[in-house]
């Protein structure tokens, strides 16, 4: 009954705090082609303080995935960051969509431009061939995916003027300004930073093969190791293309193809990698696994402290259960910010002047 009442109060609060910016929506057909239907979502302007952007100047570059399967989640995150930033108009979005995605990264991408006609953002092509050999089995088919890794070539993808960005997975929400975790800093020549969880029994993350081999298991003998989770990071790339980290983690990931060293997908290669080497930020920026456990999804409570982030990571998301009717309290919250109107929509082709919405990445693999 606590975490019930818990849970409404913040969600009151929650709306009395943001009641003040919700203008009128107007609803369009998304045009996806695949039965998703979203309104136009409000246009957030930027305040009086905001500082004009020139370039890639003054601006906070945000990464996310984009695919059909987690599109709702998507455009709700993408939602909730634009509506509590102090300065909307200063964000870019670098989307990276999967090549062989049901719906095309062209289709995903009109979508979000009809859903939010003004934000500023690009979408990129990730093949998955790039990294479909280097992908072991995991817990839950779900963690294979291709797209999960698309974060390790995001030095890659993006262009070289983009030294910094923040990564951000789809089924979480913010409700707070972005522009906080934004002005982090990555001290002593940190490439990422993430909140830490060093009260977590890291030795779970890895199999007993990986502890009692004492070559590899030597990797954390010089560093105090902590989980972090990998849906909320700053990541400086300039350090990150100096130190070539994506080989790093990829070499990980082939000792993993010769022998079982972790089974959950993409997190524990930047535990190897990064783990004790990580700029600690606040936990308000992740209060992760609210999806549950990865094998019932059952419902779970925020962690004690503020929240600026809340992260459905685990196995339940949000709007399934919201859909299905058997919501957990905390999915409401997500709620506030889905816009997904539910009607099915005809096929219909694009006209080629969609194509000037689309542009290519420069780093093809």
């Amino acid at each position: 009954m606590r975490f019930i009442l818990h849970a409404a109060a913040l969600l009151f609060l929650h709306f009395l705090l943001t009641v003040s910016f919700c203008l009128a929506i107007r609803t369009t057909v998304g045009g996806d082609g695949l039965g998703f239907r979203f309104p136009e979502a409000p246009y957030y302007r930027n305040g009086v303080e905001c500082p004009v952007s020139s370039g890639d100047r003054n601006l906070v570059q945000v990464s996310m995935t984009l695919d059909f399967e987690y599109l709702r989640g998507s455009i709700a995150a993408v939602h909730s960051v634009v509506r509590h930033a102090s300065c909307p108009e200063n964000i870019f979005f670098h989307f990276i969509a999967a090549e062989f995605d049901p719906a095309s990264p062209r289709v995903l991408s009109k979508l979000v431009r009809s859903t939010f006609p003004s934000l500023n953002f690009r979408t990129y092509v990730f093949r998955e061939d790039t990294v479909i050999n280097l992908i072991s089995s995991s817990i839950r088919e779900a963690l294979e995916n291709p797209l999960n890794y698309a974060r390790n070539y995001l030095g890659d993808m993006l262009d070289l003027q983009v030294d910094r960005v923040i990564y951000l997975d789809s089924d979480l929400v913010l409700v707070d300004d972005i522009l906080k975790l934004w002005n982090t800093t990555l001290t002593n020549s940190r490439v990422i930073g993430a909140p830490e969880y060093c009260h977590a029994n890291f030795t779970k993350y890895f199999t007993a093969e990986f502890w009692s081999d004492p070559v590899i298991s030597r990797v954390f003998r010089s560093r105090k190791p902590c989980y972090f989770n990998t849906g909320v990071m700053v990541m400086d790339l300039v350090r990150w293309r100096e130190g070539n980290y994506r080989k790093r983690i990829e070499n990980w990931m082939e000792i993993q193809r010769k022998k079982k060293i972790y089974e959950l997908g993409s997190l524990p290669p930047y535990l190897l990698v990064f783990a004790g080497n990580v700029e600690g930020i606040d936990h308000r920026w992740n209060q992760h696994g609210l999806g549950g456990d990865n094998i019932r999804g059952s419902c779970r409570s925020l962690h004690p402290g503020p929240v600026s982030l809340l992260h459905w990571s685990g196995k339940g998301k949000p709007w399934v259960r919201l859909d299905g009717g058997n919501p957990c309290p905390l999915d409401h919250i997500w709620g506030s910010y889905d816009l997904y109107k539910g009607n099915l929509i005809k096929h219909q082709s694009f006209p080629p002047a969609f194509a000037n919405f689309f542009e290519y990445p420069s780093y093809l693999f």
